[in-house]
C-alpha cells in the first residue's frame, strides 16, 4: 500500500473528483466567468449587438466626473440606507426582546413577523404599489381620507416616492433581523439576569447594562449585512417606480445606484458602461464596509 503510485491514488478517489469537478464546473460557468468577462467589458463600448471596442478608463471618467446621474443614484442609495438600516435595526432589536420575554404564543408572533423574509420580494412590493396607489384606490390613501386629510401621491410625488419605498423595506426586512436577534439572545447566560433583579434592576437597566454589551456581536453582524443589503436594493424600487417616469420615478428621486446600473445595462443595452458601474459599485462597497466594520468592532469582544 505504500508502494501506491499517484495513478493508482487517483483512480480510487476519481469518483470523489467527479463530484467535486460538476459544482466547480458550474461556479466557473455562473460566477466566475461573468465576473472576468464583465471586469473586460467594463473598459470597452458595448451595446450587445456589435462586437466590444476598447475604449480604455473612458466609462469609468465618465461615470465620476460627467454623469450626474450617477451621483444623483448615489445620493438617493445613501438616504435610503441611511433611512432604513437604523430604523429596521432598532425595530428588530425591541420585537426580539419583547419576544424574547415570557409571553403566551410566542412561536405564533416569531412567523407572522419572519413572514413577509420568505415571501417573495417582487410579491411583496406589487402589494405595496397596490396599498400605495393615488387617489382614493389604495388602502394608505383611503384610510388618510377617512381622518379627512388630502389623499397622497406615494408613487408619483418626488418627495414621497423614497421615503415610500423605504418604509416598505423597513417592513419587509425586520423580521429576518428580529431572527438573528433572537439567536443572539439566546447566548446571554438567564443568570445574569436573575442576579441583576436581585440587585433590584429594572427593564431598561438590564436592557442597557447586560443586553447590549453581550448582543454587540450580534448587532455588528446585523449592521454589516444590513448595509450591504441596502446598498443594493433593487427589486422594490424596479417594481414600484417602473412605471413612474420610468425606473426610479418622477425625477428619478428613486433611482438607487443598482436600479441605474440595471437601466444602463438592461433597458439600454450600454454594456460596458454598466459592467464599469458594476466595479465601482463594488469598490464603493467594499471599502465603506471595511471602514464601518474596522469602527464598529473595535471594542466588541466575541
Amino acid at each position: 500500500m505504500k508502494n501506491e503510485s499517484f495513478w493508482q491514488k487517483l483512480n480510487k478517489q476519481k469518483i470523489s473528483y467527479l463530484f467535486i469537478a460538476l459544482p466547480f464546473f458550474l461556479f466557473f460557468i455562473f460566477q466566475l466567468a461573468p465576473v472576468f468577462i464583465s471586469f473586460f467589458w467594463s473598459f470597452t463600448r458595448y451595446n450587445v449587438i456589435h462586437p466590444p471596442k476598447f475604449v480604455g478608463l473612458a466609462n469609468y471618467k465618465t461615470i465620476l466626473f460627467d454623469d450626474p446621474l450617477f451621483w444623483k443614484a448615489i445620493g438617493n442609495t445613501v438616504k435610503y440606507v441611511v433611512g432604513v438600516v437604523p430604523i429596521g435595526i432598532c425595530l428588530s432589536l425591541l420585537l426580539a426582546v419583547a419576544i424574547d420575554q415570557k409571553i403566551k404564543f410566542k412561536n405564533f408572533f416569531k412567523s407572522i413577523f419572519f413572514l413577509p423574509t420568505v415571501t417573495a420580494i417582487v410579491a411583496v412590493s406589487v402589494i405595496w404599489k397596490w396599498l400605495y396607489a393615488g387617489e382614493k384606490y389604495g388602502l394608505f390613501n383611503f384610510l388618510i381620507m377617512k381622518f379627512g386629510f388630502q389623499p397622497i401621491e406615494w408613487l408619483a410625488s418626488p418627495t414621497w416616492i423614497l421615503p415610500s419605498i423605504m418604509i416598505m423595506s423597513v417592513w419587509a426586512g425586520v423580521g429576518y433581523n428580529m431572527i438573528l436577534f433572537l439567536a443572539g439572545l439566546q447566548t446571554i447566560p438567564h443568570a445574569l439576569y436573575e442576579a441583576a433583579e436581585i440587585d433590584g434592576a429594572g427593564f431598561w437597566t438590564k436592557f442597557f447594562n447586560i443586553t447590549l454589551p453581550l448582543l454587540k456581536p450580534t448587532i455588528v453582524f446585523v449592521t454589516m449585512m444590513s448595509f450591504i443589503f441596502s446598498f443594493q436594493v433593487f427589486e422594490q424600487v424596479y417594481i414600484m417606480t417602473g412605471g413612474q417616469g420610468g425606473i426610479g420615478g418622477v425625477l428619478n428621486s428613486g433611482l438607487t445606484i443598482v436600479a441605474y446600473l440595471y437601466d444602463k445595462g438592461f433597458q439600454k443595452f450600454q454594456m460596458g458602461y454598466a459592467s464599469a458601474l458594476a466595479y465601482v459599485i463594488f469598490l464603493w462597497i467594499f471599502v465603506l464596509t471595511m471602514m464601518s466594520k474596522r469602527l464598529m468592532k473595535s471594542d466588541v469582544k466575541y
